[in-house]
């Protein structure tokens, strides 16, 4: 699967509204918990989907790295490369 991180970004990014519908716009710069509302559930299961979608595993050490949507896509973007090499 050869993907942009430009499809990765609006693929992130819609399953990101259908977790928090609320969420006025979503930006590289908001905060997937404080902005959003994820609990931990909602994170956890979130980083399921994407490891499922893409077919990858998002260490736990990597995930608590994550705090804006752009550290998530950036660990999608990479863990995607890493799989393929």
């Amino acid at each position: 699967m050869s993907l942009t991180s430009d499809e990765i970004r609006a693929h992130v990014v819609q399953l990101l509204k259908t977790t928090a519908p609320n969420a006025a716009e979503i930006s590289g710069s908001t905060q997937i918990v404080q902005d959003l509302g994820l609990d931990s559930l909602a994170v956890m299961n979130l980083m399921l989907a994407l490891e499922d979608h893409y077919d990858i595993s998002i260490p736990l050490d990597r995930v608590a790295e994550i705090v804006a949507v752009d550290d998530l896509i950036e660990a999608v973007v990479s863990l995607t490369k890493a799989e393929r090499v």
